[in-house]
């Protein structure tokens, strides 16, 4: 059985930072999308970051425009554990935050089409 848990979220000022993380069990990365999401109140959840590990152990990242430079997703395989490195916040940024494992889908990664997910962390940006 899968379960993927998310920590790390909580309020920070606008600049500020914040390392979101996501432990796996009963999940292996190899050959698979790992993703956070998020969704922010009255409004629909939205891809943010997505990490492909190949077999081999290459990496591919996806990120969506208005994160990129911003936020950098990555992973530990000794932990079980995918990050993602929030920088420059803005109050744009807060929502929940979801952990997303398993694409099952073609095209975008940044999609909504994961087998399995997290519970979410709330992220609260102040201006």
């Amino acid at each position: 059985q899968v379960q993927l848990v998310e920590s790390g979220g909580g309020s920070v000022q606008a600049g500020g930072s914040l390392r979101l993380s996501c432990k796996a069990s009963g999940y292996s990365y190899w050959g698979k999308y790992m993703a956070w999401f998020r969704q922010a109140p009255g409004k629909e959840r939205e891809g943010v970051a997505a990490l492909y590990v190949s077999y081999a152990g290459g990496r591919i990242t996806d990120y969506a425009d208005s994160v990129k430079g911003r936020f950098t997703i990555s992973q530990d395989s000794a932990k079980n554990t995918v990050y993602l490195q929030m920088n420059s916040l803005k109050s744009e940024d807060t929502a929940v935050y979801y952990c997303a494992a398993d694409f099952k889908a073609g095209g975008s990664p940044l999609t909504v089409a994961y087998n399995y997910w997290g519970q979410g962390t709330q992220v609260t940006v102040s201006s």
